[in-house]
């Protein structure tokens, strides 16, 4: 067992059992002074023990359920770093993707590595981000662009689960950009005959919404096929061109629809009045010039709103929550209470997990992370790593090596 104590703050929910808090209700979180105890892997109580084996002395720290990232395009291969340039220098990226880069380049990358080269990139990746306290992990596929691809892709993505401390769930992104060869008609009749291999290695489809990708037609076609399999339905929408994505997804009982840099206000109510969870990538956005999602607007309406990464190797290669706290704080007037739910309990809910993650409460499992400065420094110092360690099932995962004096046996 190992026993917290004289934490300067834990964050926990107003009350136990929510699946997800509307962000307009994020001020009811309890940011207070406490400590906990673990054992056999979970939290046992909101108190210390001075008796428990392990004793953690959290003074001046901040004690935070483990960061969640429901929005990463883990496993791929190789980076597009000569794109970067391209874009922060106002190349449009509709513009890339047509010319052969983008999605396209990632999925010539992946084809060409070998699985023990792209699962080292990965492991590593999540090892980095580890240290910045994610404890749990979305995968997609999407770089594929073949039925083979795309299996493999989910395939890889299963053996990463077994190979990282954290956590990882999978997402078939199937519909991620149309391949060589097909139309988005065509490819979404491929989509639809791959989905029983792909669905037995994850828990959700997603697809890309865009001007340059698929339509809302293709959306419904999704839609369809996630209410015959059972599974969640997330999307890409509204990230380059106001497609009216969001009133289709919702009419499907889309899970979450992500980006929202162009999302039409008369959507803001309709999705606010949901429980599909709005997904804002303030990476994706930092990087160009692309439009500002409605952050405090949905934050307003009662939304539930989670921030993510989008960790991918050419719009958004940021793995830290942290800095994306820190991001989504300064674009969108988030403040610290609501961008911290917007990491755990709301993008545990994105991934079906709430009942197992994303707050620090009696039964659930103990990730957590430890502070070594209050919880508002997690989005105030923009770039600064907060974190001093990261516990997961109970377990140190990482310690900082300065840190590590906090932690000492009974």
């Amino acid at each position: 067992m190992i026993s917290f104590r004289d934490a300067a703050q834990v964050l926990a929910p107003p009350e136990s059992g929510l699946g997800y808090l509307r962000s307009d209700r994020a001020g009811e979180l309890l940011l207070e002074p406490g400590g906990l105890l673990t054992g056999d892997g979970r939290i046992v109580a909101l108190e210390p023990d001075p008796a428990a084996e392990l004793q953690v002395d959290a003074s001046g720290c901040a004690l935070l359920p483990g960061l969640i990232d429901c929005h990463t395009h883990l496993p791929f291969a190789g980076w597009r770093a000569q794109e970067y340039e391209q874009k922060v220098t106002g190349v449009p990226y509709e513009e890339i993707s047509r010319a052969g880069g983008g999605i396209a380049s990632s999925s010539r990358a992946l084809a060409e590595a070998s699985d023990e080269d792209v699962l080292r990139q990965a492991r590593e990746l999540a090892s980095e981000m580890l240290r910045t306290g994610t404890t749990t992990f979305e995968c997609k596929s999407g770089y594929g662009l073949s039925r083979e691809g795309e299996l493999r892709a989910l395939s890889l993505a299963q053996r990463l689960d077994s190979e990282v401390e954290q956590t990882t769930t999978r997402t078939a992104l199937l519909a991620h950009a149309v391949p060589t060869g097909f139309t988005a008609d065509s490819w979404m009749d491929e989509v639809e005959a791959m989905a029983p291999a792909a669905l037995e290695l994850a828990s959700a489809v997603d697809i890309f919404v865009e001007s340059i990708a698929f339509g809302n037609e293709h959306l419904e076609r999704m839609g369809r096929l996630a209410q015959a399999h059972g599974v969640a339905l997330r999307a890409h929408v509204e990230q380059f061109a106001t497609m009216r994505s969001v009133p289709v997804a919702l009419r499907y009982g889309a899970r979450s629809v992500d980006h929202l840099s162009r999302l039409h206000p008369d959507d803001v109510r309709p999705l606010a009045e949901s429980e599909c969870a709005a997904v804002l990538l303030p990476g994706a956005e930092f990087m160009g010039a692309e439009a500002c999602a409605p952050g405090r607007d949905l934050i307003d309406a009662g939304a539930i709103v989670v921030l993510a990464t989008d960790a991918n190797p050419g719009t958004s290669p940021i793995f830290s929550l942290p800095l994306i706290a820190g991001l989504g704080v300064r674009r969108y007037g988030l403040s610290t209470r609501e961008s911290l739910l917007a990491l755990t309990l709301n993008a545990a809910w994105v991934l079906g997990l709430s009942d197992e993650v994303g707050s620090i409460e009696v039964g659930k499992r103990a990730d957590l992370v430890l502070l070594d400065a209050p919880a508002e420094h997690v989005a105030y110092r923009l770039g600064h790593n907060p974190v001093a360690a990261v516990f997961v099932g109970g377990e140190p995962a990482y310690v900082r090596e300065d840190a590590a004096w906090r932690i000492e046996p009974r």
